[in-house]
Order: C-alpha cells, then structure tokens, then sequence
C-alpha cells in the first residue's frame, strides 16, 4: 500500500494516504504494526468511503526519530492530522494501540468522531503481553541485541500475535521495518509505553456517546477477550461482536470476516446518519 503522502511532525515525517471515494475513515494501527495491516480492509471499504490511513511516528515508513513516540504524542498527531485533512467527525477503525490514540484524541484533545469500530485495542489495564512487560523493563538491553537474534526474537513475537499464524510473506513485510535502523526503534515504542496513557481515559468511556463497535478476536492471547467485553461495558449503547478463532492481529487471521464487520457497521451508520 503507497502512503504518497508527507505530514511534518516536529522533526519527524509522517507518511499517509488516502484512497477510496464518500464519507471519511479513518484507519489506525497499533504495535508493532503499520497501515500495512489495513491493506485488506483499504481494498474491502474503498467504494463507501475515502480511507485515510497513516504510520504512527515511529513505525512503518514514517520517520523513527530518537524522541517522544508514546501514546501521548500519537493522539496529538492524530489530532493534527485530522485538522491538516479538515475532517469533520470521522468514522475511526481502530487497532491495538491506535486504540488508546483515538480514545485519547477524542476524549483529551477534542477530536470529533462520528463513530468508533475498536479492534483488540489497548484501552483498560492491565495490557501488554509478557514479552512486552519484560522489554519494557529491560530496553537497553534488547536494543544491544545482535541484529540476527533480534530479527529471530521480533519475528517470534510478531508471529505469536496470530491465531492460525501468518504466511512468510505477511511475517517478513512485518518485520522489515524493525530490522536494520529500526531495532533501536522497536525498543524504544516499548521502553514509551505506559498504561498511565490509558489511565487517563479509562473513567472517561462513559462520556463516549457516538456509536461505538467493540471487535475481538477469540483467540487474542495478547488482550484476553474479557478485556474487551470489559471495555464495551464501560461505554454506553456499544456493541460487541466476537470474531471466531482470530488472534490478536485479526487483520491477517480473519480479513473478509473484519471487513464484512466493518462494512456492515459504516453502512448501518449510514442509514441512522
């Protein structure tokens, strides 16, 4: 997926794209993933709607600068974003950590959403998988690493986000970025994490009053379902839906069954609209 587009952020440049034709959505990724991971859902959603999708700062092809890529800076780029794009109350689709940068945008910075679909999203506490917590703890450490054992470990771990597990060629395109200049990178994003950035909006969700989808997967060994039946509960009027067998990284494990979902929801808040 081309991101032609350019957006100055500090020192850093943000890579996007826009594609498709109708009312805007918005697409965001979590860790350690890029807009890569939203290719299916692009090619699915793309007649119903003008799709903007971007790499956080930090990750895909956007710039990985030596400086501040926590959840924190990612909602205020959103927000940015969204001004740069004179979006008017969006759709946001939202995965992972893109979950935590949407919530915070709408509910810290005042971004306007029309709706919200929130995919295995970091959102309550506690979150992050064991490997997580232990490089989180010990970052310096790991970004030493040779680069073929780091490249051996981040693709063990990537893969374990899967359910059925992915092909090589999925598994390779989400690796290249952290290998290389980018090992530094994929420790830093961790070392940044922290779940004071979801402790701020956690006793917010109640305050979210546009239509909200909760999506997991059954199989998510990364954030145990529970976390988001959890999370639908906090938020009035959402709906959750479960997608069968799917890991973490439902994007790759169930793609037509997501966009199905997905689809079925824009069109609905079309209707309702």
């Amino acid at each position: 997926m081309n991101l032609s587009e350019a957006f100055q952020w500090g020192d850093a440049t943000v890579r996007w794209g826009r594609f498709g034709v109708g009312p805007p959505l918005i697409l965001c990724h979590g860790t350690p993933w890029s807009s890569f991971v939203w290719r299916h859902a692009v090619a699915s959603l793309s007649d119903i709607r003008t799709v903007y999708v971007w790499d956080m700062v930090g990750y895909g092809l956007s710039d990985m600068p030596d400086g501040d890529v926590s959840l924190g800076t990612q909602a205020e780029l959103l927000t940015a974003l969204v001004q740069q794009w004179q979006l008017n109350s969006p759709d946001v689709v939202a995965h992972d950590f893109g979950g935590a940068v949407s919530l915070r945008a709408h509910l810290l910075h005042g971004m306007a959403v029309r709706s919200f679909v929130l995919v295995d999203v970091v959102a309550v506490r506690p979150w992050g998988s064991p490997f997580f917590r232990l490089v989180k703890q010990h970052p310096d450490v790991f970004a030493r690493l040779p680069p073929k054992l780091h490249q051996a470990l981040v693709r063990e771990y990537i893969g374990g986000a899967s359910g059925p597990g992915l092909s090589k060629d999925v598994l390779d395109k989400l690796v290249h970025p952290w290998t290389g200049d980018g090992q530094a990178a994929f420790y830093r994003q961790i070392a940044q994490a922290d779940e004071r950035y979801t402790d701020a909006i956690e006793p917010r969700y109640n305050e979210i009053s546009v239509p909200t989808l909760v999506v997991w997967g059954t199989a998510d060994e990364w954030i145990p379902i529970e976390r988001g039946r959890q999370l639908a509960a906090a938020i009035p009027s959402s709906e959750f839906v479960a997608i069968e067998g799917a890991g973490h990284l439902v994007q790759e494990d169930r793609p037509q069954e997501l966009s199905n979902t997905l689809r079925s929801w824009l069109v609905a808040q079309d209707v309702t609209d």
